[in-house]
């Protein structure tokens, strides 16, 4: 009977270690050291080449990318929360001057963005390069530069002008206050 017992509780515990998902793998650049909070936006991405410089490259527009996609997020949400604050037919054209110009500092360069690590392996077996990066940007660098561009913005007017940079003013604010 003890057998019985002892080979029924071996199973179970065998079936308790083995995932259907299989192995998790530990990856670089994983945690809250790594993610976005009220100070920073932050990204990190992977690229796998037989050329370094190559893996590098997929791995930096991969972050990058995440990076954006975030500041446009954030951005959206401003201008959705304005305008509902708002409620009036010039809000909807604020709202759309504002995802304008966030799409615009998109296609520029990234804004005081800092790389925050960079891994690089190599696996002989498969003659591949893995190459993992990390990037922030400070809130309220990203807001402030957000800033300039909308002054040198000729197609905002005055008055959007005004909201714009009133909003800005306050994101850049509540960034300030996370960092104290």
């Amino acid at each position: 009977m003890k057998t019985n017992t002892l080979l029924l509780f071996l199973l179970l515990f065998a079936g308790c270690a083995s995932s259907p998902f299989g192995t998790k793998v530990k990856e670089p650049f994983r945690g809250n050291a790594y993610e976005s909070n009220n100070r920073f936006f932050r990204g990190t991405g992977k690229g796998e080449s037989s050329a370094d410089n190559i893996a590098r490259g997929k791995a930096d527009i991969e972050a990058k990318t995440i990076l954006a996609g975030q500041v446009n997020t954030t951005m959206k949400q401003v201008a959705d929360n304005y305008q509902g604050q708002t409620e009036n037919d010039r809000g909807a054209d604020v709202a759309m001057k504002f995802q304008s110009l966030a799409r615009e500092v998109m296609n520029t360069d990234l804004a005081d963005i800092r790389k925050i690590g960079e891994q690089k392996y190599y696996d002989k077996k498969e003659n591949k390069y893995t190459v993992f990066i990390a990037y922030e940007i400070k809130k309220n660098a990203m807001f402030r530069f957000m800033k300039k561009q909308a002054q040198t913005d000729k197609t905002i007017d005055e008055r959007q002008q005004a909201v714009i940079q009133k909003i800005l003013d306050e994101q850049i604010a509540e960034s300030e206050k996370e960092e104290k």
